[in-house]
């Protein structure tokens, strides 16, 4: 029997083919039939063009079903998906596909131009094009192909996709996933967020992520079920199909917009069976607001690029605000020294450590770096600093590149954002360390104020931080500013506040 993941989720699609699979914004409707034949068509392609089991296919295109039938015949042929951020500029699709090296590169009609002789050089030998309605080479060239395909069987360790890590603190990794990454992580999600047969998903995240292709799509396909598939997040939109979905993931903006909207009623999320958080932190408050007005608590969870999810709040138990639940089915989570990996006691805060089918088995082409991030027992060093309490919920703390050590102390920047994002007037903060003359780093409180007179100053944000915190945890300067910059997840750049804030002391004391 093949493990790969196709085969595995096709065996589980439902027995009419006519059964909807995505309904497009323009309210056309593609079934799992068309899954099939579609899919089938472009392994077919893909098959004439050389690419064999092991091969990239690299694409950088926008959100469409041709471009979920594209991930799909890719795991049919044998090779490895690697998706793109479409925003990514022509300099870093360069290394990308020099690192990678793919066998085919599929971008936009409207990008090929550019990135023809980028692919060029980098050895590519074939570029395709698929656009956001479908249209482009990819389809036009797959157009006379056979409509059914025999999926190349894969065992569970071989390559399904590889996701290039965002590379902001250096030089973008290649995570390498596995069939068995796929097929557990979806398996083990489906079940625990109790998918059932009508359920049907509102989709409006990007696919070149974890969240919107690892997630969403896979829990859809392991369910059989159907998607409402959006271009992108639009409140409008939102309200107009709730009424018709059951589901919904999103990122925490989703959320803060849906709730500065006066339609978000218990009447407008009655028919929502689950809504679920994740890709960056869920404020505290935004989840009691969300509840308090619809009655739904959200469901946030806990994943990243090298291991798919690894916590999920419960379905049916405490949904705690500002935690991530617990560790998943199958999947171990412990908090370790950061320097010697020795396990922390419950409530200890340290580095995120997971073991488990859903942990990628490695950086592509990076064995010394691969080596480094894993314990010698196999556990995956996560890099998140948080700690397990003693109900065994997980709280994720910050990142440990974001720890800030000012005068020799540690501060974690999510326990002065918890005070600070309590403040009356506060919509959000971020906190990151600069350079400081004196202490080395400084805390820096970055606030984004709600519009009004009555908003908190400089001088009261950092009272407050007095009255809860210890002194060397209190900033020693806020900024505020009218945006806080995000990636396309919605997570806060932390690293950018830290590029444009790095020279705050100097000029103080110039």
């Amino acid at each position: 029997m093949s493990d790969n993941f196709y085969d595995i989720v096709a065996a589980r699609f439902p027995a009419n083919p006519d059964a909807p699979f995505i309904e497009l914004g323009s309210g056309a409707v593609l079934s799992y039939g068309d899954l099939a034949a579609t899919s089938a068509r472009y392994a077919h392609l893909l098959r004439s063009l050389g690419v064999v089991k092991g091969d990239r296919v690299a694409v950088q295109v926008e959100k469409s079903a041709e471009a979920v039938f594209l991930y799909l015949a890719c795991l049919r042929v044998g090779a490895a998906y690697l998706p793109l951020n479409t925003a990514y500029t022509r300099a870093e699709i360069s290394y990308f596909l020099t690192d990678a090296a793919p066998r085919v590169f599929v971008c936009a009609p409207t990008t090929e131009e550019g990135l023809r002789d980028t692919a060029a050089e980098a050895g590519v030998g074939t570029v395709l094009t698929l656009g956001a309605n479908g249209e482009g080479s990819l389809s036009e060239r797959a157009a006379g192909q056979p409509t059914g395909f025999d999926t190349v069987a894969c065992g569970p360790d071989e390559l399904g996709a590889i996701l290039y890590t965002s590379g902001t603190t250096g030089r973008s990794k290649g995570a390498m996933l596995t069939h068995r990454n796929l097929a557990s992580n979806a398996a083990t999600l489906h079940a625990l967020w109790g998918f059932q047969p009508d359920d049907v998903l509102l989709h409006m995240l990007p696919i070149f992520h974890t969240h919107g292709l690892f997630v969403a799509i896979n829990c859809v396909l392991m369910n059989g079920s159907s998607m409402l598939f959006q271009a992108k997040f639009d409140a409008d939109t939102v309200f107009r199909l709730l009424p018709r979905a059951t589901v919904m993931m999103g990122v925490p903006t989703f959320y803060t917009r849906l709730l500065a909207d006066d339609r978000l009623t218990r009447e407008a999320t009655a028919h929502m069976r689950l809504f679920i958080s994740g890709s960056a932190p869920l404020l505290a408050d935004t989840h009691r607001e969300f509840f308090a007005r619809t009655g739904k608590p959200i469901l946030e969870r806990y994943g990243m690029t090298e291991t798919g999810m690894l916590t999920s709040n419960p379905l049916n138990g405490e949904r705690i605000p500002g935690t991530v639940g617990f560790p998943l089915p199958g999947v171990s989570v412990r908090v370790a020294d950061e320097k010697t990996g020795e396990p922390l006691a419950t409530g200890a805060i340290g580095v995120i450590e997971v073991k488990g089918p859903n942990v990628f088995i490695g950086y592509w082409r990076m064995p010394e770096k691969t080596a480094q991030e894993f314990r010698a027992d196999g556990f995956f060093i996560t890099g998140d600093v948080g700690k397990i309490d003693e109900q065994g919920y997980v709280h994720i703390i910050g990142r440990a590149k974001d720890l800030v050590i000012s005068g020799g102390f540690n501060v974690y920047p999510k326990e002065v954002e918890t005070v600070i994002d309590g403040i009356d007037g506060v919509v959000e903060s971020a906190v990151v360390g600069v350079p400081h003359p004196d202490f080395g780093e400084a805390v820096v409180a970055v606030v984004l104020r709600k519009p009004g007179a009555d908003t908190p100053d400089d001088a009261a944000v950092i009272r407050a931080c007095k009255e809860q915190l210890a002194n060397f945890k209190v900033p020693k300067a806020v900024v505020f500013t009218d945006e806080l910059p995000r990636n396309t997840m919605g997570k806060v750049q932390k690293n950018l506040l830290r590029q444009a804030h790095k020279d705050l002391f100097d000029k103080r004391a110039a």
